[in-house]
Formats: C-alpha cells, sequence, structure tokens
C-alpha cells in the first residue's frame, strides 16, 4: 500500500533546487501539493523533477502549450494571432524534446485521484482520454485512467465519482480551458499529446516512449 512521504518546504527546495519561496509559488501555481502548512507531498515533487530533469525554465502560457501541440499535431492554432504563432514556430524549432515536455506543462493542471474501481468505465466515459494515442506508441493498456476534462468540471466529476485526492492514485485528471473538441481533434490528429502527457510519468519506460516521440513529431516539424 502507498504510504504518503512529507517533506518540510525547505527539503523540497534543496531537492528541487530553488528556494522555499519558489516552492510556496510552486504550490500555489498547483505545480506541488502542499498537505499541511509547511509540507508537501514528496511524490508531487518527484513529478515535477521528472519533467524539469534540472532546468528551471517557465512554462509557457496554456494558450500557448496547445498552440504548440496543435502545430506538431498538423493543425492550426487559430487562438493565437499570425505573429505569436510564427515566433512559436520558430521556437519550436530549436527545442529538443525535454524542453518542449517542460514548456508545454502549462496546458493544464494536473491532479491524481484513487478511485473505487466501479467509477472506472463512467469516470473514463466523461475524460478525453488520450490512450488510444499511447497504445501507439506501444505501450500496454493499464486499469490506469487519464484525461482531460474541462477545468470548470474538475470538482463536479471528483465529487461525482468519490475520487479522493491521492499524488501516487491511477487516475490522473488534466483540467483546461481549452475547448474539448479541440483536445479530442488534436488526441486524433498525432501522438503528440499523448507523448507529451507520457514525458511526465515517473514510470521510466512511459516516460522514454513519451520523449521519443516528442522526438519524432519536433523531428517531422522541423522536415
Amino acid at each position: 500500500m502507498y504510504v504518503m512521504t512529507l517533506l518540510a518546504v525547505s527539503e523540497a527546495a534543496e531537492r528541487l533546487g530553488v528556494s522555499t519561496r519558489q516552492v510556496q509559488h510552486l504550490v500555489a501555481r498547483g505545480d506541488l501539493r502542499s498537505l499541511a502548512r509547511g509540507v508537501v507531498d514528496e511524490t508531487s515533487v518527484e513529478r515535477l523533477l521528472a519533467v524539469r530533469r534540472g532546468s528551471h525554465t517557465r512554462a509557457w502560457a496554456e494558450s500557448t502549450a496547445w498552440a504548440a501541440v496543435a502545430l506538431l499535431s498538423g493543425r492550426e492554432s487559430g487562438w493565437l494571432g499570425d505573429s505569436q504563432r510564427s515566433r512559436l514556430r520558430g521556437r519550436l524549432r530549436g527545442l529538443e524534446a525535454e524542453e518542449l515536455a517542460e514548456r508545454a506543462r502549462g496546458r493544464a493542471s494536473v491532479s491524481r485521484y484513487v478511485a473505487h474501481r466501479s467509477a472506472g468505465e463512467r469516470l473514463r466515459a466523461e475524460l478525453v482520454d488520450t490512450w488510444p494515442a499511447a497504445a501507439r506508441l506501444g505501450l500496454a493498456a493499464t486499469n490506469a485512467i487519464d484525461g482531460y476534462l474541462g477545468t470548470t468540471d474538475l470538482k463536479a466529476v471528483v465529487s461525482r465519482h468519490g475520487l479522493i485526492r491521492d499524488d501516487a492514485g491511477s487516475v490522473t485528471l488534466r483540467a483546461t480551458s481549452m475547448d474539448l473538441d479541440v483536445v479530442r481533434d488534436l488526441v486524433g490528429a498525432s501522438d503528440a499529446l499523448a507523448a507529451l502527457d507520457l514525458a511526465e510519468s515517473l514510470d521510466v519506460r512511459e516516460r522514454r516512449a513519451g520523449i521519443d516521440a516528442i522526438d519524432r513529431a519536433l523531428g517531422a516539424f522541423r522536415g
């Protein structure tokens, strides 16, 4: 059974190589999970380290992150102006896979939960699930649930399915303000979004599959 390990803010700051004030900012932004005043969940620190890989680059704004996914998927990003889109194209050509994974993490606020096994299919039906694309990347199906939903729907979904917040849980909810029809289209258009999700995993095989797929997407984009 998973046993939650807590870190003092000062310990988290040392592990991340940032100040305690920056740790507090990361908690406020949702990048780290605080369980009580002055302590954070160690698993949330490990997840952030997995994405950052020693870098402290700021994440892009949500609209920019989604535009990057759209461009890599061969779709237009109509919510950006022409000049913004042109600049983003240039930036994408100069990024490596791990840098993109870090930059694009602002596309959604990620939280993890434990759910009763009876909630599985009903819960999955309410999400935009990227797992079909993950399966194309050679990963076997699991009982884990991972998908996107609207930011305004998060609380209701958690309540309706009796989800319990747990950073080691098998339910991952990615809350975004992006139009979910756009998200669905991007899931069907390419593996780029699923690859970015996998690149944030603590599982070494999943993370490697995600990074490799991002590398391929960036290579095709540059070509």
